[in-house]
């Protein structure tokens, strides 16, 4: 597995380095955005680990861009624990975050959670070649989207959610259970990711996200599919 590990703090980044090759992972490494992005579109990449304040070029619009070409993890560092700054790297392609100062322990477990989640085992999930409801029709191979045959790219936690949502046409899921399936239950984030990654699933898949056909809500419960 390949790693990169993205901080302008050089100390982090060595002590990082240091603990995840000790756990047999490749570890590439840079300290500003900038570097990040062009990294990102040169290196494969199993996940990469992204603070958001660095100099040139900040953590979000570094995820935002590398969001555009890749649909790799990506697990935010902030030193910030506000709930808008963690809603906002959501919003720009993130599928985790951690909170500095943190436990090495603590990423090495997010890592390993995520990489599991991200891997392709859609037969175990359920999913096998493509599902089409409606005009959405996903490929669990490559696990994009398509809307009326146009390709459309899905991080992670997106193919799986609407994966899990489109598989149970027509059931009602409630956040948690949403929480739970998709994102795991050593999950430590709140309900509203949910809603976030609902958000852009509509964004990109619906005709009118503001009108959604497909992707629903119900009010007071959750969300499900309408194929």
């Amino acid at each position: 597995m390949k790693l990169l590990v993205v901080d302008d703090e050089k100390l982090l980044v060595k002590g990082l380095k240091f603990n995840l090759e000790n756990d047999g992972y490749e570890v590439d490494v840079c300290y500003d955005g900038a570097s990040a992005v062009e990294k990102a579109e040169t290196g494969q990449y199993d996940l990469i680990l992204l603070d958001l304040m660095m100099p040139v070029m900040d953590g979000l619009e570094a995820c935002m861009r590398i969001r555009e070409k890749s649909t790799v993890p990506i697990i935010m560092l902030t030193a910030r624990g506000e709930d808008t700054d963690k809603l906002i790297g959501f919003d720009y392609g993130a599928d985790d975050y951690i909170t500095k100062p943190f436990n090495i322990l603590e990423v090495k477990a997010r890592i390993k959670a995520l990489l599991r989640r991200s891997a392709p085992a859609d037969e175990a999930k359920g999913l096998h070649g493509r599902l089409t409801l409606g005009d959405i029709t996903l490929d669990a191979e490559r696990r994009v989207a398509y809307r009326d045959g146009q390709e459309i790219d899905l991080t992670v936690k997106e193919f799986d959610l609407v994966s899990l949502l489109m598989r149970n046409n027509g059931r009602v899921f409630s956040r948690e259970t949403l929480l739970n399936i998709v994102w795991g239950t050593d999950y430590l984030g709140e309900e509203r990711t949910v809603d976030v990654h609902i958000r852009r699933l509509r964004e990109k898949l619906e005709r009118n996200p503001a009108q959604p056909e497909h992707i629903i809500t119900k009010w007071g419960v959750g969300y499900y599919f309408k194929g």
